[in-house]
C-alpha cells in the first residue's frame, strides 16, 4: 500500500493503515511552501484583531499562518477572546489546538462549504479571515459570503509538486506491486498523474486500487478517467481507514504486497 501524503502529514495515514496490517511505502506526491510574495498574508496578520473570525481549512493553513506570525511577531503569549476561530476538522483543529491555539467552532461535517453553511448567521455581517492554499477552489468563501460574511481570502501557502520522486515506489506501482495507492487530495493525484502517463493512469486503476480521502479528492481522479475503488464517507484519516477496512474485510490482501 502506498501512501502518497506530504513528508509531514503522513505519520497519521500511515498509522492508521499500519494498524490495519497493512505494508505501507511512502511515496510524497506533494510538498508545500510559504507564498512566494507574503504581503497579503503579512496585512492581514498585522490586522487580525480586526476580524470576528478565522476559519481554518487544513492543518498547513494553521501551520503557515502560526509560522509567519511568530516571523513577524505578531502572536501574543494569550490569545484575545476576538476573533473566534473555527476549523474544518477534527485534525485540523488539533493542529491548532497544538499549538496552543483555542478553536471555538469545530465543522461537524469535515468539508468548507459545509462549515459555512453550519455557521450560517452567525458569520453575517461579520469580517472573516481565511488563509488559504493558492491552489484552493471558491466555493467556501463563495458561501460564506452567500451567508453575507465580509471574507478576506488570502493565500497562506502554496502546494507544490515534491523535488523528486522515489523510482522505486513509482515502478513498483506500475508494475502493480502494490494493492492500494492512497490520495489524500486533488493535488496529490494530479502530480501522480503528472509522472505518468494519462493512458497509464486509467488502465493502472483497473489493476490496483485507488483510494480517495473524500468526494473532492475522488472527483479529481475521476475526472481524469481513473476508476476509485476507496472512497471515505468521512474526509478524514479515520473515515479514510474505515472505508480501507470496509473494503478489504478480512482478506489478506490488504498486506499481500508492500
Amino acid at each position: 500500500m502506498v501512501n502518497t501524503r506530504a513528508p509531514e502529514q503522513a505519520q497519521e495515514l500511515t498509522a492508521a493503515l499500519e494498524a490495519l496490517g497493512a505494508e505501507v511505502r511512502q511515496l510524497p506526491m506533494v510538498s508545500f511552501a510559504p507564498p512566494e510574495n507574503s504581503t497579503d498574508l503579512d496585512a492581514a496578520l498585522q490586522r487580525f484583531l480586526e476580524f470576528d473570525w478565522v476559519i481554518f481549512t487544513s492543518q498547513n493553513a494553521v501551520r503557515f499562518v502560526f509560522r509567519r506570525g511568530c516571523e513577524l511577531k505578531s502572536r501574543r503569549s494569550t490569545q484575545p477572546a476576538r476573533p473566534l476561530i473555527a476549523a474544518v476538522g477534527r485534525a485540523t483543529a488539533q493542529a491548532a489546538r497544538n499549538l496552543d491555539i483555542r478553536v471555538d467552532y469545530v465543522a461537524e461535517n469535515q468539508s468548507g462549504e459545509a462549515l459555512a453553511a453550519e455557521l450560517g448567521g452567525r458569520v453575517a455581517g461579520k469580517k472573516v479571515f481565511l488563509p488559504r492554499s493558492d491552489r484552493a477552489d471558491h466555493r467556501m468563501p463563495a458561501a460564506l459570503r452567500a451567508a453575507g460574511a465580509d471574507v478576506l481570502e488570502v493565500e497562506a501557502y502554496r502546494t507544490t509538486a515534491p523535488e523528486s520522486v522515489d523510482s522505486g515506489v513509482l515502478e513498483s506501482i506500475k508494475g502493480a506491486g502494490v494493492n492500494a495507492v492512497v490520495f489524500a487530495s486533488p493535488s496529490a493525484f494530479d502530480n501522480f498523474r503528472a509522472a505518468m502517463t494519462a493512458d497509464q493512469v486509467v488502465d493502472l486503476s483497473k489493476r490496483v486500487q485507488f483510494a480517495a480521502i473524500g468526494p473532492t479528492t475522488a472527483g479529481a481522479i475521476r475526472e481524469a478517467g481513473a476508476r476509485v475503488a476507496i472512497e471515505a464517507d468521512e474526509f478524514s484519516v479515520a473515515g479514510l481507514a474505515e472505508a480501507m477496512a470496509k473494503y478489504y474485510g478480512n482478506s489478506p490482501s490488504i498486506v499481500r504486497h508492500s
